[in-house]
């Protein structure tokens, strides 16, 4: 379950519930009795397996480029 978090309009107390997609969004806030919004903020994404960076696409075929000789 997704932990969501909420600001009050009046008193700006910080309060964070663990909730069900289905469940209604708190709307008062329990200290002063004002109006509570979601606050949203940044999610922390890890990509996981191949194909997420430019050199994961590169066939084996290539070979590196031959060293110089110092004759």
């Amino acid at each position: 379950m997704p932990t969501y978090e909420y600001e009050c309009e009046s008193c700006h107390e910080r309060v964070e519930a663990v909730q069900r997609f289905s469940d209604p969004a708190l709307t008062t806030c329990e200290r002063c009795g004002g109006e509570l919004r979601k606050v949203f903020s940044a999610v922390g994404i890890v990509f996981k397996g191949s194909g997420f960076y430019k050199n994961d696409s590169r066939s084996g075929d290539s070979k590196p480029a031959p060293a110089a000789s110092s004759d």
